[in-house]
């Protein structure tokens, strides 16, 4: 399958476009709902109904490539590393990786390959009902709860957290610990919020990882863990917009979509979000 089929040229549809889909059905660590492995077919079949025209732009004339699934059968630690080798790959030829998961324990990888490719300091802005702080779950270390831990503590990259409303003692310990930049969901929702300026020292480039149940859980129940109040979807892209101010998105990633048999909407709107992420790239950049 690919993403957006219906509307892409054969020269948009090339191997040099800017954005490079890579689908990585990931679901090996999920602790409450499942379906995350269905999560990247559902998203990209539920693409081919969009429309190419965005706020008044055509993010899709810059190009957009769907590689081939990552093979997830594999034990996690292989799969990983075939992400993080295919992003870096992505990042080394000057595009930009867009990861469809699957769990979110797989923002490790495919953030750790942007890293190796661009040699220099990287900051992750994350969208997400969760902080994913946590030092292992389940007996997992690469578990989609700790993946920010990992990427904070053992890789060095600055965070910046929006919209997280579950929160355990040991991630706001680790919060503090490692200067996380946050404002959690009942801030943003209660403020109406839409609008954020990250530290003047966070790193020039920023990776996006968003969790679909950083949104309201009204708005997508088609996760794993869907928490209530949360972001509304106009203010979460407004949040990932403002957050790329002076900025550039060197990658990002939409992960924890799991479909619900029978109701496709859910899975456009992942869809609609991803196309979306890849306007405001190229808003950003304008």
């Amino acid at each position: 399958m690919i993403f957006l089929n219906s509307e892409l040229t054969e020269g948009e549809r090339g191997t040099d476009a800017r954005f490079q889909i890579v689908p990585m059905p990931l679901e090996k660590t999920v602790s409450y709902g499942s379906g995350t492995a269905q999560g990247p077919a559902a998203l990209i079949e539920a693409s081919d109904q969009l429309e190419r025209l965005w706020r008044g732009i055509e993010p899709c004339a810059q190009g957009i490539f769907t590689t081939p699934p990552i093979d997830c059968t594999q034990p996690l630690e292989e799969a990983l590393a075939a992400l993080a080798a295919r992003t870096e790959a992505i990042a080394r030829a000057g595009h930009i990786p867009v990861t469809l998961g699957g769990e979110h324990s797989l923002t490790w990888a495919a953030a750790l390959g942007v890293k190796r490719a661009l040699g220099r300091p990287m900051g992750i802005v994350q969208i997400d009902a969760h902080a994913d702080l946590r030092r292992a779950y389940q007996g997992f270390r690469h578990s989609h709860a700790s993946v920010m831990q990992v990427l904070v503590e053992e890789e060095g990259l600055a965070l910046a957290q929006y919209g997280v409303r579950a929160l355990s003692t040991e991630e706001a310990e680790c919060r503090a610990r490692n200067k996380v930049v946050f404002i959690d969901a009942e801030e943003l929702v209660s403020g109406n919020i839409h609008d954020i300026t990250l530290p003047e020292d966070f790193p020039q480039d920023v990776y996006v990882s968003f969790d679909v149940d950083g949104l309201d859980a009204a708005i997508m129940p088609a996760t794993g863990t869907p928490v209530p109040g949360g972001l509304g979807y106009y203010q979460a892209l407004s949040l990932v917009r403002s957050s790329l101010r002076g900025r550039r998105c060197v990658g990002l990633d939409v992960v924890e979509l799991a479909p619900i048999a029978g109701w496709d909407v859910w899975n456009f709107t992942a869809a609609q979000l991803t196309y979306a992420l890849m306007g405001i790239v190229v808003q950003n950049e304008g």
